[in-house]
This record gives C-alpha cells, structure tokens and sequence, in this order.
C-alpha cells in the first residue's frame, strides 16, 4: 500500500496529492496532525533516508529548535524531534512499500512509479 505522509495545508504535500490523483494512483494520505507518527516508522525513514534528508531544516519547526538542538542534531535527536513535532519532516514522505522518497517532484514521482507500478 501506497501512503503518502504530510500535512494537508502544505502547499507540496497538495501538489504530490494532486498528482497521484490525476494518475489514478491508490494511496493512502497520513496527516502528521491529526493521526500523529510512530516511533518506529520514523526510525525506518531516518534508517533509510538518513535524518538529513527526513528533517526539513528549512521549516519554520526546525528554526524553532534551541541552536543547541540544530547544532547536535543526530538520528537519535531526529527521532525524538520528530515524534514530538512531526511537522520536522520534509514532506511529502512517500512511502512506496517499504521505499522512501522525501519532497515532491512531477518527474520523480513519475520515474518512481514507473518502476514500481507500471
């Protein structure tokens, strides 16, 4: 199953939205505020992606953060962040099944279903 993680007032996470709907794609959409995120999940993400490419530092969540945080920020500080602010990790997140995507662009998310779906 498909989910697509996020925030529905993103203006991205609208974007990859609306290009999964005009593809016809089945997937599910995860609000980070309102069904929160779980642990483990984001310690696949961060396992696979690496915290730097999950956490979105242009945020206004992560300038929210003390220097200190920004500054030792580790895998271990990114999960803890990131499930008491889940609004830390760059959206959308696609998950594809087990493979992760960070961000949202027309031409990689058509390379990446071509691969996967079609």
């Amino acid at each position: 199953m498909i989910t697509l993680y996020g925030i529905k007032n993103c203006d991205t996470v609208k974007k990859a939205r609306k290009w999964l709907d005009e593809k016809g794609m089945d997937y599910r959409f995860h609000d980070f505020r309102a069904d929160g995120v779980d642990a483990d999940q984001v310690a696949n993400w961060l396992d696979s992606l690496g915290w730097e490419t999950v956490v979105n530092r242009r945020s206004t969540t992560w300038k929210g953060l003390s220097s200190e945080q920004r500054e030792g920020m580790d895998r271990d500080s990114a999960l803890s962040a990131i499930v008491e602010e889940p609004t830390l990790v760059k959206r959308p997140l696609l998950d594809t099944g087990g493979e992760y995507h960070c961000g949202f662009k027309a031409d990689q998310y058509a390379q990446i279903f071509n691969h996967h779906t079609l």
